[in-house]
């Protein structure tokens, strides 16, 4: 269904009914939260929006490749997610069963979307149908606004040996650091690594294991992508079957984690060609209060179309995290990356309009082409986290949990073959938001 023009105001009004709903029935919404208890079952969900100020106020309205605060100088509602679920014992020796689903609404989930089989084959240019299991949802007649359904997979705790967990269906992919939920992130704008070099969901099948106290291993099968497994679907490419494997170490003191994931793939039904990655990511606990985080991610495509031409790409990176708690309700933090786009292949300027564009070549996110060129990009991102509601003396239960997030980020690109520039036809941009997630 595509939105009515005057989407904008029942927007605010659906999110202003919401809001007074949950202040004014916190009693009746305790009595249906008991009935879920005893099944098990969770409801749930959480509200993210925010907005950015660009000094160099781009043209086009777009904050260059950032994500997912992509839009410049305005407010967004970037995630209205709401959940079900029952969630798994770990442990144990009995069977249990239990799933998950989850919807989103917002300027997000155009990137949550199963959108792995791309508008145009990645290795002949030829346009492809790329399915029906959210894409297309709704408000194509937007920009911004969209819906996901970036989970929905039934799990089930096998007692075998220290106990398996398998999941099968649509869930967020289990590589890297960052993940798409705003609640489990501590910056409002996301890494290139993870915006560029991994994937954010897969449709397939993955088992998880714990060995003893230090090792864990996971390991499954990925499927309905043509871009190697990657943010697949339950009705395309279903015979694209790929791999997803990971390893974890953890001292003996918790402190300290050493986790490697990664994906291998055929691209596609019509191509042999490989398609994989690899993540490392180290954490460290310094002290009680100072939190460090190393990651490294490395892909490979082979025999992509660039330029007319066919060729190997390929795209990695390092970035580090930093965080402190100053406060129990307050921890600033700093993150800093480099990421070469190897190739041209990954980073695109807007990624939002090259992620909206059909097998037409028409892209309702902006009536102009995304850039991309061979280049290194360099980013650096300070913020802070404040759960303001105990200084704000805030009694309603449902903004406990509020988290605001102020954050500053300075973004450059270097060009590896030729000057280039992404940001609105700059080489570098400053960027300063501010945002708030309220989970309930």
């Amino acid at each position: 269904m595509k939105c009515m023009p005057k989407g904008k105001r029942q927007l605010l009004f659906a999110i202003g009914s919401l809001l007074s709903v949950m202040m004014n029935s916190d009693i009746h919404a305790a009595g249906i939260i008991d009935v879920f208890k005893d099944s098990g079952i969770r409801v749930g969900g959480w509200i993210n929006a925010g907005a950015t100020y660009n000094p160099g106020n781009p043209g086009n309205g777009y904050n260059g490749p950032v994500t997912f605060a992509d839009r410049a100088n305005r407010f967004q509602l970037n995630q209205f997610n709401v959940f079900i679920q029952r969630t798994v014992v770990t442990e144990g020796n009995a069977f249990d069963l239990g799933g998950r689903f989850d919807f989103m609404f917002g300027t997000d989930s155009i990137y949550t979307q199963a959108f792995g089989v791309p508008p145009f084959d990645v290795n002949s240019g030829q346009p492809l149908d790329r399915g029906n299991w959210d894409l297309d949802l709704c408000c194509s007649s937007t920009r911004s606004y969209g819906i996901a359904l970036p989970q929905a997979y039934v799990e089930a705790y096998l007692p075998v040996g220290n106990g398996l967990n398998v999941k099968v269906g649509h869930f967020y992919s289990p590589t890297g650091y960052e993940t798409v939920p705003a609640p489990d992130n501590f910056f409002y704008t996301h890494a290139y690594t993870f915006n560029n070099g991994e994937p954010f969901t897969h449709t397939g099948v993955v088992g998880n294991y714990t060995v003893n106290g230090n090792w864990s291993v996971m390991g499954g099968a990925i499927t309905g992508s043509a871009t190697g497994g990657w943010d697949g679907g339950f009705d395309r490419q279903l015979g694209n079957w790929g791999g997803l494997g990971g390893i974890t170490w953890t001292s003996d003191d918790k402190r300290t984690s050493a986790n490697v994931t990664g994906t291998y793939s055929e691209t596609s039904t019509r191509s042999n060609e490989p398609w994989g990655m690899y993540n490392i990511v180290l954490q460290h606990r310094v002290t009680p209060r100072t939190h460090l985080v190393l990651h490294h991610v490395h892909g490979y495509a082979g025999g992509v179309l660039l330029n007319g031409e066919h060729r190997n790409a390929e795209w990695y990176g390092i970035n580090t995290h930093m965080y402190y708690d100053l406060l129990d309700d307050l921890s600033i933090g700093i993150r800093g990356e480099w990421f070469r786009d190897r190739d041209g292949f990954r980073v695109f300027s807007p990624f939002r309009v090259l992620a909206a564009t059909d097998n037409t070549g028409r892209s309702f996110a902006g009536a102009f082409a995304p850039t991309s060129a061979p280049a290194d990009y360099y980013a650096v991102t300070i913020g802070m986290n404040w759960k303001a509601a105990k200084r704000l003396k805030l009694d309603w239960k449902s903004m406990q949990k509020l988290n605001i997030r102020p954050n500053i980020r300075y973004d450059r690109a270097d060009g590896i073959n030729q000057s280039y520039r992404p940001f609105d036809n700059q080489k570098d941009q400053i960027v300063f938001s501010l945002d708030a997630t309220i989970p309930f």
